[in-house]
């Protein structure tokens, strides 16, 4: 019996330093093109989905009306639309990404529903708030406020069902980023 047991433990000593030596040299797939390894989403995906599961928070603190949608909006166009697009327009580098970022403005396919509009909106909230590590997903929490957090939540919560006001303001580009700088007028001495 005392064989056995020091066979397996020498056994799962040399594949933890197969496992070293094999990541020390570099060959796991740890660049965006490469195939990802096996099991590798649903490796990942089980613990994500349990923390939510978890963690978040099973009633929005605000409601859903005109003004927070079109704050989500506003927010969404600053902070998101970058990476997953705007309503007909997809992002150009989003799909590029590993995982890729979701298209949040794009119907599925075979349903009606858009973007993450059929998931809690505490799961959103929770993914925008904490950021999801090695997906490209920052955290928000120290970029915008909760109620900031839960606008742009509750905007992509409803991202099917949207009033056309909502939708055309989410749409309006940003302005390019090597734009002129405003001129400020130097106080008078």
């Amino acid at each position: 019996m005392g064989k056995l047991i020091v066979g397996v433990l020498l056994g799962w000593l040399l594949l933890a330093v197969a496992l070293f030596v094999w990541l020390h040299h570099g060959h796991p797939p740890v660049a965006v093109a490469d195939t990802p390894f096996p099991m590798e989403k649903t490796i990942v995906h089980v613990p994500l989905n349990a923390r939510i599961d978890r963690e978040m928070v099973k009633t929005p603190p605000i409601a859903v009306s005109d003004e927070n949608l079109i704050a989500g909006a506003r927010i969404y166009r600053e902070q998101c639309a970058s990476c997953h697009g705007l309503p007909g327009l997809p992002s150009s580098f989003g799909g590029e990404m590993y995982p890729d970022a979701p298209p949040l403005w794009q119907q599925h396919r075979n349903s009606k529903v858009v973007g993450v509009s059929d998931d809690p909106p505490g799961e959103t909230e929770w993914k925008v708030a904490n950021g999801i590590r090695l997906t490209g997903m920052p955290s928000y929490k120290k970029v915008l406020s909760d109620t900031e957090i839960w606008q742009v939540t509750l905007l992509l919560a409803n991202a099917d069902k949207l009033p056309p006001q909502v939708v055309e303001m989410v749409k309006q580009p940003l302005p390019p980023v090597n734009a002129a700088p405003v001129a400020v007028a130097k106080p008078a001495k």
